[in-house]
C-alpha cells in the first residue's frame, strides 16, 4: 500500500487504455493542527486543520467569508468522483453553503445551500438542477458528486447527500446530462462560511481516471 498525504491510501489500476483508475480515501488524522500539507492545494479562503467530535478534520475558517476551496488528489482526465462528510454550523438565521466538486475550477459543484434548503448542481455561474434537501446544523452529512463519461460527447452527472449516519441512497437525487466536457481537473471542497462558523470536511473519498504515466 502508497502513503499518500501521511493519511491517504493511494490505489492505482492500469487500464487498457491510456489512462489509470486511481483512489484515494483521505483522512486527517496524522496531520498536526494548524496549515494543511502542501498536497491540499488551496484556491481560495482560510484552511486548515483542526479537531472536531474526537478526530481531525480539513476546516474551512470563516475569516475571511468567501467562497473558500481546496483541491486533493490528481488530475482527472476522464471520469471523476468524491465523496466527503461534512459538518456546518448555522447561527441565528445565517446559514453556510457547501459542497464538493469534480474537473476542476470550471467543472461541476455539488453544493448543499440550506439558505434555500436545496441541493444544487452548479457550473460556473449557472445552476443546473436543484432539489429540495433538508439540512441539519451541527450534524454530519455525506456528499457524493460524480461525472461519467458516455458515448461520443455525452456526460452524465449524479449528486447525493444524505445523514452520515445513515446508508448511501440507492439512487442520485441529482441527475443532469451534458455534452462536451474537457474532463479534466482536479476535485475539490467548497465551503462558504456566511454563519461565521467554520465548515468541516472528513472521510473524503476521490476516484478518478488520470492519464498513464510514461514508460
Amino acid at each position: 500500500m502508497k502513503r499518500l498525504l501521511l493519511a491517504a491510501s493511494l490505489f492505482a489500476t492500469c487500464s487498457l487504455h491510456a489512462q489509470q483508475l486511481q483512489s484515494f480515501e483521505i483522512k486527517a488524522d496524522d496531520w498536526a493542527d494548524g496549515e494543511p500539507p502542501k498536497e491540499v492545494f488551496i484556491v481560495d479562503g482560510t484552511i486548515k486543520i483542526a479537531a472536531r467530535d474526537g478526530s481531525k478534520a480539513i476546516v474551512i475558517d470563516p475569516n475571511p467569508v468567501t467562497d473558500a476551496s481546496a483541491q486533493l488528489a490528481v488530475s482527472a482526465s476522464g471520469n471523476a468522483s468524491i465523496e466527503a462528510k461534512i459538518l456546518a454550523i448555522k447561527r441565528g438565521r445565517s446559514t453556510p453553503r457547501f459542497g464538493v466538486s469534480v474537473h476542476g475550477m470550471s467543472g461541476h459543484r455539488l453544493i448543499v445551500n440550506p439558505a434555500k434548503k436545496s441541493l444544487d448542481l452548479v457550473k460556473g455561474d449557472q445552476t443546473l438542477v436543484t432539489v429540495p434537501f433538508a439540512w441539519t446544523s451541527e450534524a454530519w452529512v455525506k456528499v457524493k458528486l460524480e461525472a461519467k463519461k458516455g458515448a461520443g460527447d455525452a456526460w452524465t452527472i449524479t449528486g447525493k447527500a444524505w445523514p452520515a449516519d445513515a446508508a448511501e441512497p440507492a439512487e442520485p437525487l441529482i441527475k443532469h446530462e451534458d455534452t462536451k466536457l474537457k474532463g479534466q481537473g482536479k476535485c475539490a471542497i467548497w465551503g462558504t462560511p456566511f454563519s461565521g462558523e467554520p465548515v468541516f470536511f472528513d472521510d473524503i473519498k476521490i476516484s478518478v481516471e488520470a492519464a498513464a504515466a510514461a514508460p
